[in-house]
């Protein structure tokens, strides 16, 4: 009597869990085939939240000299700058009519990429020279100023060597991943 109850118990089992198996199966089936069940406005909300979508980051050093002459003398900072630039989108400024979604199509306006973020690594940079002339005190503003002027440098040499035009086909790249892997099969990238 006791291995037929622990027999039952064992068919009552595996018939549960099939059946949550294949009810797990079709709910996912059902999604894919209604394009993820999103909706424009459910969709936008989820892609605003990625806000600073940064894709690329370059690593970058940069000489810089930065110099204060005044008549009675100069002040001088060298240094080598090594510094980060990172680029990407704001997906924050989508707004409803960016995006449309049509099924398992979907048509989606990125904002134009922009540089998000600039700075010097302290560890890495380093002042190879700091000269001030026999008349003049020392400043002690001089070396941020360089710093300063390193990271305004890193920002341009960044956006010369084509950091804007590699985030956007970076972030092209990932959100058409992450909306393949959300069931939309038609998708259309293009920037504003």
């Amino acid at each position: 009597m006791l291995k037929r109850v622990a027999g039952t118990m064992a068919a009552v089992m595996v018939i549960f869990a099939l059946g949550l198996f294949f009810g797990l199966m079709s709910y996912r089936w059902y999604q894919t085939r209604a394009g993820g069940g999103f909706n424009s406005a459910a969709l936008l909300t989820k892609v605003q939240t990625l806000s600073q979508f940064v894709t690329v980051k370059y690593s970058l050093e940069k000489v810089v000299e930065f110099e204060d002459a005044k008549w009675y003398g100069d002040s001088r900072v060298l240094l080598v700058a090594h510094g980060v630039v990172k680029a990407g989108m704001d997906l924050s400024q989508l707004g409803p009519g960016d995006i449309e979604i049509s099924g398992k199509k979907i048509s989606l306006t990125l904002p134009r990429p922009r540089i998000m973020d600039v700075y010097l690594d302290d560890h890495q940079t380093q002042i190879l020279d700091h000269s001030t002339g026999a008349f003049r005190l020392f400043d002690k503003d001089l070396e941020q100023s360089a710093r300063q002027r390193a990271v305004d440098e890193l920002r341009l040499a960044a956006s010369q060597n084509g950091i804007l035009k590699d985030a956007a086909d970076m972030g092209q790249s990932q959100l058409k991943i992450l909306l393949y892997q959300l069931g939309f099969t038609d998708i259309n990238l293009r920037s504003k």
